[in-house]
C-alpha cells in the first residue's frame, strides 16, 4: 500500500500540466505553424522572390531611382520625427497617469487609446478638414506661405496620431505596477526631481519603453492609410515608401515594387530581430525587473 502511494505522486509529477494528449497537442502546434507559414512566412518569401527575380543588379536598380530613393529619405525622416515625439508624450502620459490622481485621468487614458479604434484613413481626412486649402484653418495657413497638407509635415501629424499610444501604452501598466515607492524613497534621500527620474523611474521602465519605441518605430515606417490621405502622392515629394510601392504596382512596375516592399519587410524585420536580441541578452535582469514587480 505505501507503494502504491508513493507511486502515485510520481506518475502525478511527470503528467503534462494540461490535460490534452500527446495527438491533441500536436494536432494545434501544426495548426499554429501552419497558419503562420500560409499567412505570414509564405507571402514574405514570395515577396523577397519576386524582388530577386529580375537578379541582384535589377534589385539594386530599382533601389537607387530617386523617386524611391526620396521615398526612403521621407519614410526615415518621418519615423525620426515621430518616435521621438511619442516617447516624450509617452513618458508624460504613463508618469502622469501611473502617479498621480487628478480629474479627466480616465478620459485621458480613452484618449490614449483613440487612435487604436479610429480608422487611420478618418484620421488623415481629419487633417485634410482641419489643415485643407477649404479647412478651418487653410486659409489663414496659406496668407503666412504654411502648407500642412500634401507636404511633410500633414505627413509627419497624421504619422504621430496612428503612433502615440504605442510607448504610452506599453509604459502606463509598468509604471502602475511599480508604484511611488522608489521615487518617494530617492526624494526622502534628498534627490531632485530629475534626478529622482533619471536614475529611478527610467531604469525601471527602460525595457518597456524600448519595446514602444520598436513598436511605435516599425507602425511609423509602414503606416499607408492617413498618409495616403495626406500626402497627395506626390512623386519624389510626399511619397513614403509604401505609398511608393503602391504607385509602382499600379504603373506594372512589379519588380521595382517587390524590391521597395522588400525593403520595407527587411526593416520590420530588423525591429523584430533587435527585440529578440535584446530579449536573449538581457532575459535574466528582465526576469529580475519582473520578480521584483512581484514583490512589489
Amino acid at each position: 500500500m505505501s507503494d502504491l502511494a508513493a507511486a502515485v505522486p510520481a506518475r502525478m509529477s511527470r503528467q503534462s500540466p494540461t490535460t490534452e494528449s500527446r495527438f491533441t497537442r500536436g494536432v494545434l502546434i501544426g495548426v499554429a505553424i501552419f497558419f503562420l507559414g500560409l499567412f505570414l512566412l509564405f507571402p514574405l518569401l514570395v515577396v523577397f522572390v519576386e524582388a530577386l527575380r529580375g537578379g541582384i543588379g535589377a534589385y539594386f536598380a530599382a533601389l537607387k531611382e530617386p523617386d524611391t530613393v526620396s521615398a526612403i529619405r521621407l519614410t526615415l525622416l518621418v519615423a525620426a520625427i515621430a518616435v521621438p515625439a511619442n516617447l516624450l508624450f509617452g513618458l508624460a502620459a504613463s508618469w502622469a497617469i501611473a502617479k498621480y490622481e487628478f480629474r479627466g485621468k480616465a478620459l485621458l487614458i480613452t484618449l490614449i487609446d483613440l487612435p487604436f479604434s479610429v480608422s487611420p484613413v478618418i484620421s488623415g481626412l481629419i487633417y485634410v478638414i482641419l489643415f485643407g486649402a477649404q479647412g478651418y484653418f487653410g486659409a489663414w495657413l496659406q496668407s503666412y506661405g504654411i502648407q500642412i497638407v500634401f507636404a511633410v509635415p500633414g505627413i509627419v501629424l497624421a504619422t504621430i496620431f496612428v503612433t502615440f499610444p504605442f510607448v504610452a501604452r506599453e509604459l502606463i501598466p509598468l509604471m502602475q505596477e511599480q508604484g511611488t515607492q522608489d521615487e518617494e524613497a530617492a526624494i526622502s534621500l534628498g534627490a531632485g526631481g530629475f534626478q529622482t527620474f533619471w536614475r529611478v523611474t527610467l531604469p525601471n521602465v527602460k525595457w518597456g519603453l524600448m519595446y514602444g519605441v520598436l513598436l511605435c518605430n516599425a507602425r511609423a515606417m509602414g503606416e499607408f492609410g492617413a498618409v495616403s490621405v495626406v500626402s497627395g502622392h506626390i512623386r519624389g515629394q510626399t511619397n513614403t515608401m509604401p505609398l511608393h510601392i503602391e504607385i509602382l504596382y499600379n504603373d506594372y512596375q512589379w519588380a521595382a515594387a517587390f524590391a521597395v516592399a522588400s525593403l520595407l519587410a527587411l526593416l520590420a524585420l530588423v525591429t523584430l530581430i533587435i527585440k529578440t536580441i535584446l530579449e536573449w541578452r538581457f532575459g535574466e535582469e528582465l526576469a529580475s525587473a519582473g520578480r521584483q514587480g512581484d514583490i512589489r
